[in-house]
Parts: C-alpha cells; structure tokens; sequence
C-alpha cells in the first residue's frame, strides 16, 4: 500500500512544455469588475503585470474607491467605469474577475452573459441557490464560463489528497473534516468596504457560515465526485456580537451521505488563520497540512507518514494560467471552480442557513 502512497508524492522534474504559438498569443483581455473585495489587491499586487493578462477596464460605482485605487495601481482615466454595461460595451473584455460582494454576482453574470464575456468570481457562487441556479441559466444560454475561485483550489495538498482517495489508497471515504478560518475579519484589518458587506447577512448570505463554509462544501463535492448530500444540519453562534451584531462569527456544518460524513467547521474566532482537512477512509487517512503537505497512515502500518505533495500539473496550479488555458485553449474546467460544483456548494450553504435558523435539519430533495 505504501508503493502506492509514495508513488503519488514523488517529485515530478518533467517540465511541461509550452508551445512557440502559446509563447507568442496575446494576453488575455480582463476586466475587473468591483473593488470592494479584499482579495482583489492581493491579485493586483501579484498579477498586475502578468504576461497572460491585459487589465483592459476597471468598473466600481463608488467614485471614491475607484479614485483611491486607480492612484494605488496606476490606472489610466480610460480604463475606469462605474458602470458594468457600459465598460462592456466599450472596453470589449474576454474576461472580467469579480470582486464585487457576493449578492453582486448574479447581476454581473446576467450581464456578461448577455454580452458573451466569461466570468470568474471570488467565492463563495452566491447568497441563495435561487441565484445560483439562475447563474447557471444564464451561463449555459450564452455558453460562457462561470469560475468561482477558491484559494484551496491551489493548494497542492488538497490535490494529493484527492488523487489518494480516488486511486483508492485510502478505501472508500467514510468522514471528511474541514476547517477554515481565522481571528475575523475585523481583528485582522480587512479594508473598511470589505468589512461592511462581509458583515451583512444580505450582501454576504450571512457570516463565517457563508465566508468559510464554502470551502468545506467546495472541497467535499469535488472528493465525492459531485454527489450532493442527503441531509445538512447547522449549527451557528455569535460568540462576538459587540463586533457581528448581524451575522453569524462560528459555524459548524454536518453534512451525511449514503456511506459518508462530512463535518465543515468555519469560524472567525479561532487564534490563527488554518485551511485544512482530514479525510479518513476505510482503510487509511489523509491529513492535509497548510498548502504543501500531508500525513498519511494506511491499513498495517504502525504510523503515519509526513509527506510533501508533488507540484499540481500546469495550467490547473494557479487562478490566472486556469482561466487562461479554459477561455483560450478550451482546457477542461477543475471541478473545484465550477459552475456545477458550486451550485451544489450554494445549496449546501443555503440548506445550511435554513437549518441553523429552524433548529433543523434539512433533507435535500433527490433532484432540483
């Protein structure tokens, strides 16, 4: 068994070649479209200058931050809109990166849809499955992408993870436990705009339920192949309401399978920001630590080993190469972003919110 384990961590040395007309192929035309998400300046700070992209319009309604940023960035007058239709129109994007708050979405991919422009969004997909669904409506008539990026879905460890229950190392999945979180938003300075949507139940869908718990939804879909759960149960608390008066700081939850269990733990309390999970099987474990590693024990061996996950293959190791390649060269979508995966990720989400409010659990119909 161990033959197996160790061939899924050996270093990979081959270098995946890129082709002369792929070197020589024009960036892609982005815009960015909302400014009021945090992650949006970790982006620009890495990505501004990238080769694979061209930052063709920048659209936020709020003059002020638009200003305020396009000083920080050096953004040029013509590249700066308040309005979404009207940069489509004018600006002619391939692509636009979202950064708006999440009740946002849904407008922005009817919008884009209407003008054949792909789209990727910071996550979580939406507040409701109603918007969800009604992306994925909009997506499939105008036959564009819909990506929903996720920070774990670049995280080497969550892919050895993957590739150890689906090649069988581990047995059949029987739990999975999921954490993601921090000390909240406010504790650690997340800008003034992003604070105030984070901690609106209607812009945000609700706290850390919505904030972390997506990554848990996210991250158990992809391990189940798609299958949506029989039931969610949730359970959330406001453990700091002088600071979120309005939503949810700790949440927790359980989601059952036919032969499966998840527990998704999110939490704005927690001394230290981690992302990780533990997926235990039937026959062995996996227990992803930070980005990079693992420890994994497997049926007769006495302990676990400590492990260092191999380079996840190009061009499915970062946000922009992914977008690129699906847009340009028609690679096939990660499961992890997509439209389907994250719809169900909504209905875990929304299912969730309901049944922390009623005290209930809820069973999820067999279809929608």
């Amino acid at each position: 068994m161990f033959r197996i384990i160790a061939a899924v961590f050996i270093f990979l040395s081959v270098v995946i070649p890129h082709s002369n007309a792929q070197a020589r192929s024009a960036p892609l035309r982005v815009a960015i479209v909302g400014l009021v998400h945090g992650h949006v300046h970790g982006f620009l700070q890495q990505s501004l200058h990238s080769s694979e992209i061209s930052i063709v319009a920048v659209v936020e309604p709020d003059k002020q931050l638009l200003e305020q940023n396009a000083k920080r960035y050096g953004f040029g007058p013509n590249l700066l809109f308040s309005d979404l239709e009207d940069m489509l129109g004018k600006a002619h994007p391939q692509a636009v990166l979202v950064y708006t708050n999440t009740l946002d979405h849904r407008r922005v991919v009817e919008i884009c849809a209407r003008h054949g422009v792909h789209v990727m969004m910071e996550k979580p997909l939406a507040v409701s499955l109603e918007d969800a669904l009604a992306m994925q409506k909009a997506a499939r008539a105008a036959k564009i992408h819909v990506l929903v990026n996720y920070e774990t879905s670049w995280y080497r460890s969550n892919h050895a993870a993957y590739d150890l229950v689906h090649e069988g190392a581990l047995g059949d999945v029987r739990k999975v436990v999921i954490h993601d979180g921090h000390n909240g938003p406010k504790e650690i300075n997340v800008e003034p705009e992003f604070l105030a949507w984070l901690t609106d139940p209607k812009l945000n869908g609700a706290g850390a339920l919505f904030d972390f718990g997506c990554y848990g939804a996210d991250l158990m879909t992809w391990l189940m192949n798609g299958q949506r759960p029989l039931t969610v149960t949730a359970v959330t608390q406001q453990i700091k309401p002088e600071i979120y008066s309005r939503v949810d700081d700790e949440a927790t939850i359980v989601l059952t399978y036919p032969k499966a269990q998840a527990i998704v733990q999110a939490s704005w309390n927690w001394p230290f920001g981690r992302k990780d999970m533990e997926v235990y099987g039937r026959t062995g474990y996996a227990i992803t630590v930070a980005g990079n590693d693992l420890r994994v024990r497997s049926s007769g061996s006495a302990n676990e080993q400590s492990l260092a996950a191999r380079p996840i293959p190009a061009p499915y190791d970062n946000s922009l190469s992914y977008l690129r390649a699906v847009i340009v060269d028609g690679a096939k979508e990660d499961a992890l972003s997509s439209l389907d995966t994250n719809v169900t990720v909504t209905e875990i989400l929304d299912a969730a919110r309901r049944s922390a409010a009623s005290g209930q659990t809820i069973r999820l119909p067999a279809s929608r």
